[in-house]
Order: structure tokens, then C-alpha cells, then sequence
């Protein structure tokens, strides 16, 4: 914890023109230091954007994001930028330290700061947390969902009044660059590979995700059926008394948390190890897929640990309303089931997915950012009635699905304009019967045809609506 009146006259360098680099630049700037922000973009947002800061007081350099500016003493981070970034090697060079916006906003909390339940994961992390915030309203308390989602970390740290605890979403990249972090409690949901073009390797990846676990104070939260998540509990430096508590989707061990005839139970907050406290039905939780109730009950751990009564858990999960893109059904034509699950960028999320429909007519393709599909396609080829591939890397989907669902039908569309999504969703339509489900889950990023998932979502939904219409008007 350091001190804001000690960055009064400092010289610190901002990494990145985006919602965490604009933020950093504004608190530090509010705290007395020199600011200079840099990016390498010069495009007429950054020009906005820097317009803005500009007026504020910060010198901005844009096209400059490979010099560090001379005299700097402190580089501060956005999330994004990667480890071997040319200015970070002239950081080090310089002698001069690299903290992330998390780091940042770690460091500047005061006396009696509010406490951090964090939350990562490969997937399921802003469901999680934003699941995570419900239920500490529900117990009366100010909280906020910050991080990697919501208000920018640092806007809320520094907020007057204070909260009374902050439910925190970290992404593996804010983890890398925040080595002082030490949450009250902290959940890994899930580690498969992701992001690996940034990090480098696996083993990068989920060392970078486990320093969510160090010097947590009351409970490691670990997901049962992912023993990975449980080796970096192992793995972690924690206050003396912290306990590792598990969560399943079967009935509960004591120390855990699971579900019992249709309800979320606890066996860890509980008081005595034989004794199972019930925290809400399975029901409670939107929508009730597998993963998602396993993202319920790892919010329900955190909040167990920050002390909550079973009455909150349930009322949070009751008042949740899950974010668009996220298993979301967005309509039903001649029988089928439409389903937008964009947010599925990768194949532990698509998995996870199509697991939770048992005849699936798939959408899927787009950027793979290095992935392989064979795994995901032999788990999943009994439930897929249909195949309809879009994006830059869809060919390599095409050749997993050759190799282990060769029987399943397959449309491969060329089409990249803004026509094509409405074109895949006819193609599932041709593909499906009654009683199926077209499931939008791409195992892919969306970046090669679209703006970013939401729109890609926004595509989908759209596409089916237009196809209701088009039934509705045939039937005429």
C-alpha cells in the first residue's frame, strides 16, 4: 500500500489508450504526478480519446508506443499490452518498475479499504462475479462488479464514501502485471488453454492465473473437477488459517460446496463437517446449465467466506440477470431453438455449451488464436445433428470434424460480409428439426468479421428474427 501524496512530482508513463490506460492517466494525474500516456494507435479515436486527456493535463504521444519516455520513473500498464513489449524491455533496461492498473489501484487503497473477493478463470469469469455482486447487495452491502468488467477499477477505489467490498474480476493478463495482490478470497473457475499467443505457453498462462491465490486471507476456491485449479491452491502462499474449499456439481465433501436433489448446498461455512446448509435451488440459477450452476456455486463460496447469510446467496442468484451473448435464447422458429452463447470465444466455452443441449445444429468458426478442435468435436459428435462454419479459421474446425464426426453435415460458408451471419443462420435452419437447438458457440474470437462478440451476437439474433418473420409471413 503506498501512499498518493508519494506520486506528487513523479514522472509515470501510461501504457495504452483504452478505458484502463484513460483511468490510470486521470488518477495518477489527480494525485500530483507527471503523466505521459502512449499508444501506438494514431487513428481517430486515439485522437478523440487523446483530445480529451490532453485538455485534462496529460501529454499524450500516439504512433509512440515502443519508447519510453525519457525521465519516466514508473510505467503503468494496460492489461492488454504483452510481456515482450519493446517498451517494457526498455523499462527493465531503465531500471523502471511495470505495474498494471490492478497493481495501480492495489497499492493506492487507505486504511480500512474495502476487501477483494477475486474472481478468474478461462471462462465463466463476469458471470460469476457480476452473480458474485447480487449477493452482497442482497446482504445490504456497497459493493460494485470492477476489473475486468463494470467501473474501472481505479474509479472505485478511490471512491468517496468507500465501498464495504468490491466483487473483482481479473483476466489473466491484469493478474501478470499485479505481483502485490493479495484478495480476501479468490476463485480459479476453470484453466483450459487460452490466450497462449500472449502468454506463451500453458504453464505461463496458469501461473499468471494462480497469483489470483496468494496471501488470500479466509478461503482459495477451487473448482473439483478441474484438479488444475486445485494444484495452484497447493501451489499458493496464503495467511495462515486460509482454507481451500471445493465446489462440485455432485453432492458436496465436507469442506465443499455441490448441489443435492436440486439444491445448492454448503458443507464448508457450515459450522460442522456434517452438517450441509442449503443456499438456494438449482432453479434460482439463470440459466440453470451445468457451468453455469458450477459459476453459482463458486460465487456462493466467495460470498460464504466474506461471512453472508444463505438468505443473500439465494436472493443474489434470484435478482442476477446474466449478461446478453451468454447462453441466451433468442428465439424459436418452426420447432428449433435458437440459442446466443457468442461469448463462447474459445473451446472450453464452447464445450461447456454444447454440453448443455442434447441435439445441437452448430455455429460455430471465426479466430482460433492457436486452438485446436479435435477434443472439443469427439466430445461433442454424438449431440451435433449439423455443422455450419463461418470466419478466417473455420477450416480448421472443417478437419477436426472430419476426423471424428465424418457422418455429420457440414456447410462451410466463404461469405465474410455483413450478410453472412444471416446466411449461416438459414443454413442451421435447413440443417435443423423440430426438437433441436441452433447453437451459436464459436469456439472462436469474433475480430475477422465483426467489431467484437456483442455484435456477432447482435448478428445472430437478429438473423433468427428475421427468419421468424420470413416463416411467419410464408405461412401467410
Amino acid at each position: 500500500m503506498v501512499s498518493g501524496t508519494e506520486f506528487a512530482g513523479r514522472r509515470v508513463t501510461v501504457a495504452g489508450l483504452g478505458v484502463s490506460g484513460g483511468s490510470a492517466a486521470r488518477a495518477l494525474l489527480g494525485l500530483g504526478a507527471e503523466v505521459t500516456l502512449v499508444d501506438g494507435g494514431d487513428g481517430e479515436r486515439q485522437r478523440r480519446q487523446a483530445a480529451e486527456l490532453t485538455a485534462a493535463g496529460v501529454e499524450v504521444r500516439l504512433g509512440e508506443g515502443d519508447t519510453l519516455p525519457k525521465g519516466t520513473e514508473l510505467v503503468v500498464t494496460s492489461p492488454g499490452w504483452p510481456p515482450e513489449h519493446p517498451l517494457f524491455a526498455a523499462a527493465a533496461a531503465a531500471g523502471v518498475e511495470v505495474w498494471g492498473d490492478v497493481e495501480l489501484a492495489w497499492r493506492l487503497r487507505g486504511p480500512g479499504a474495502a476487501p477483494w473477493l477475486a474472481v478468474t478463470g478461462t471462462n465463466g469469469k463476469t458471470t460469476t462475479t457480476g452473480m458474485l455482486a447480487a449477493m452482497l447487495t442482497a446482504a445490504g452491502l456497497r459493493t460494485a462488479a470492477v476489473g475486468n468488467i463494470g467501473t474501472p477499477l481505479l474509479d472505485v477505489v478511490l471512491a468517496d464514501p468507500p465501498y464495504d467490498v468490491l466483487a473483482v474480476e481479473l483476466s489473466s493478463y491484469q493478474l501478470h502485471w499485479a505481483p502485490s495482490l493479495r484478495p480476501h478470497s479468490a476463485t480459479v473457475l476453470n484453466l483450459a488453454p487460452d490466450h497462449l499467443d500472449w502468454h506463451g505457453s500453458m504453464a505461463a498462462y496458469a501461473a499468471d492465473k494462480g497469483r489470483i491465490y496468494q496471501g488470500n486471507e479466509v478461503a482459495c476456491v477451487y473448482n473439483v473437477a478441474d484438479p488444475a485449479t486445485e494444484e495452484l491452491v497447493r501451489a499458493a502462499d496464503v495467511v495462515e488459517g486460509c482454507r481451500a474449499v471445493g465446489f462440485t456439481l455432485g453432492p458436496p465433501a465436507p469442506g465443499q460446496l455441490g448441489v443435492v436433489e436440486g439444491l445448492l448446498v454448503d458443507r464448508a461455512f457450515a459450522g460442522r463437517r456434517d452438517v450441509a446448509v442449503e443456499l438456494a435451488a438449482v432453479e434460482d440459477v439463470r440459466p440453470p446449465a451445468p457451468h453455469n450452476v458450477a459459476n453459482a456455486l463458486a460465487a456462493a463460496a466467495l460470498a460464504r467466506a466474506y461471512g453472508l447469510a444463505p438468505e443473500a446467496v439465494r436472493d443474489g442468484l434470484r435478482a442476477f440477470t446474466p449478461d446478453p451473448h451468454r447462453i441466451a435464447t433468442v428465439g424459436e422458429v418452426a420447432g428449433v431453438g435458437y440459442v446466443d452463447d457468442s461469448k463462447a470465444t474459445n473451446t472450453h466455452a464452447a464445450a461447456a455449451s454444447l454440453g448443455s443441449y442434447p441435439s445441437v445444429v452448430w455455429l460455430a468458426g471465426g479466430l482460433a488464436k492457436g486452438a485446436t478442435f479435435d477434443e472439443l468435436v469427439a466430445a461433442a459428435a454424438d449431440r451435433l445433428r449439423g455443422v455450419v462454419l463461418i470466419g478466417r479459421d473455420r477450416g480448421l474446425i472443417a478437419e477436426a470434424l472430419a476426423r471424428h464426426a465424418p457422418d455429420v453435415p457440414v456447410v462451410d460458408l466463404e461469405q465474410t460480409d455483413t450478410g453472412a451471419m444471416a446466411a449461416a443462420v438459414r443454413a442451421a435452419a435447413r440443417l435443423a428439426s423440430p426438437g433441436d437447438t441452433v447453437l451459436l458457440a464459436p469456439a472462436c474470437a469474433s475480430m475477422d468479421m465483426f467489431t467484437n462478440y456483442h455484435v456477432r451476437g447482435d448478428a445472430f439474433a437478429a438473423a433468427v428474427g428475421q427468419l421468424a418473420t420470413e416463416r411467419e409471413d410464408h405461412e401467410q
